[in-house]
């Protein structure tokens, strides 16, 4: 994970300080001219993704294929505007969905898009926010997730999954239970209210990024991509 600008002990203090409102996010230096650095308001990040889908869905993608050259402006470190925290199915390539270029997306994927994953996972978010800028984190889920489907099937048969699964899945379960009874098709239910739930969770885990939620820095949602359409729909989280 290149940085965006150099940076020492004293701001890396600095930017976990700016969790509880201390300073403000000011990068020592920037990867783009003034003229193309694009917005850190959360709502417009947000909408940028929106009309980025919209021509995914639609096959009028801007962005060309990429060869090593597009890699070249962001080689000395990155500032992504938005965080994707995504599941790790083959078919959910965030850059393509909402039609990003390089360096555009901070990209970070488990199976069922679970915070609960650990360490590893919630720092790595938290470093995207602290250390690089981001100002828009989205809990992506997908149809015909997989990791859902097993926690709704594994539940209804009250059997055991092998290996480390059966942890994975548990973390789902909740949810499952949570939308019990609810109308329309239960694996949809699971999973949007499974990326709303852990949009949430993400907001309230660890000591950096529940001050920039609160503070209006940093925005979380919930987000459910179809994979027939390409459509991406953001839910209230």
């Amino acid at each position: 994970m290149d940085r965006s600008y150099p940076t020492s002990r004293r701001t890396f203090v600095q930017n976990i300080a700016m969790a509880a409102g201390a300073v403000s996010f000011t990068p020592a230096s920037s990867l783009w001219a003034a003229d193309d650095e694009p917005s850190r308001n959360p709502d417009d990040i947000l909408a940028n993704l929106v009309a980025g889908n919209r021509r995914f869905a639609s096959g009028k993608t801007q962005v060309t294929p990429r060869t090593p050259a597009d890699f070249a402006r962001d080689a000395k470190g990155q500032a992504p505007p938005a965080v994707i925290l995504g599941c790790a199915d083959s078919r959910v390539p965030p850059e393509m969905v909402f039609d990003q270029p390089i360096g555009g997306l901070f990209v970070v994927r488990v199976a069922g898009n679970m915070v609960g994953s650990g360490p590893m996972l919630l720092g790595s978010i938290e470093f995207a926010v602290a250390e690089l800028g981001a100002r828009l984190v989205v809990v992506m889920g997908h149809s015909s997730c997989g990791a859902c489907r097993a926690a709704i099937t594994h539940i209804d048969n009250n059997d055991a999954l092998p290996g480390a699964i059966e942890g994975m899945v548990d973390k789902i379960r909740p949810v499952v239970r949570q939308v019990q009874g609810q109308p329309g098709d239960k694996l949809v239910n699971v999973t949007k209210a499974n990326a709303t739930h852990n949009a949430k969770l993400l907001s309230k885990t660890g000591s950096i990024l529940p001050g920039f939620v609160e503070s209006g820095k940093v925005k979380m949602v919930g987000a459910y991509y179809n994979l027939s359409t390409g459509v991406v729909d953001f839910l209230d989280s």
